[in-house]
């Protein structure tokens, strides 16, 4: 059977070539304006993602404008699911009214790295998705993936293009030297061999067994046009067929 993978980018967030990316990616993971993005900018993504016939899913966050979502915070469970189910509400009636629907979930930044782990906001995440019924893309080996597989819920596991990652399996914080890749060529060999082989090496040069049904090119990384050119072309010599998860 040839190999095949989903490539998604987080886009609505007023930064990068939003365009360029829908060209690239299949899936498109569109903020909900709890961490970037403003309606229009939104509306926008959606239709322009509609155009392109690339997946739509619900990026949701933080409610943290000023931290682009990427600082922890302690949110009651109930709250958080709540703030969940508003921002898909809204992304929902913006891509409806463009022609599009949202086909899956995906949590963003600090609350992305936080379901790793927290099994309390992890459930509330779960809960929301449940709610909407709507498959959850997120961290394989995560406390959020298993929490969603025990209220059989459809999971999509993702792996990151322009990420390092810890022995673990778990993504190196953006603080720290080196965890954001910025060479398109590393990058596009990292994922044929991810695709080829199921494996990522970790910055501390051990290998991490990865399965991912998605691969994220992060929208807003210095030169992401670039790099995701440069993994569709590698993909596309290695024989992988791009294509939207589940289709």
């Amino acid at each position: 059977m040839a190999l095949e993978i989903d490539l998604n980018a987080d886009l609505g967030e007023g930064v990068g070539d939003d365009d360029a990316m829908l060209s690239l990616v299949t899936s498109a993971n569109i903020s909900c304006g709890f961490h970037a993005g403003t309606p229009r900018v939104l509306h926008e993504t959606c239709r322009s993602a509609v155009a392109a016939d690339v997946r739509i899913g619900a990026q949701v966050s933080y409610p943290d404008l000023a931290g682009f979502g990427r600082r922890p915070m302690d949110i009651e469970p109930d709250d958080l699911t709540a703030d969940i189910l508003y921002q898909v509400g809204a992304l929902t009636t913006l891509a409806q009214s463009v022609g599009g629907t949202v086909r899956y979930l995906k949590p963003h930044g600090a609350l992305y790295n936080t379901v790793v782990h927290n099994e309390r906001q992890a459930a509330a995440v779960v809960a929301a998705a449940v709610a909407v019924r709507l498959p959850l893309m997120c961290l394989p080996g995560s406390v959020v993936e298993s929490l969603a597989r025990e209220a059989d819920l459809p999971v999509i596991t993702e792996a990151f293009a322009d990420r390092s990652y810890t022995a673990e399996g778990t993504l190196v914080p953006r603080t720290h030297p080196g965890a954001v890749l910025t060479d398109p060529q590393v990058v596009a060999a990292r994922v044929v061999n991810l695709v080829e082989t199921g494996r990522i090496i970790a910055i501390d040069g051990s290998e991490v067994t990865v399965v991912a049904d998605s691969v994220c090119l992060h929208g807003d990384t210095p030169g992401a046009v670039a790099h995701a050119r440069r993994v569709r072309e590698a993909l596309a010599a290695a024989g992988v067929r791009v294509r939207p998860y589940g289709s």
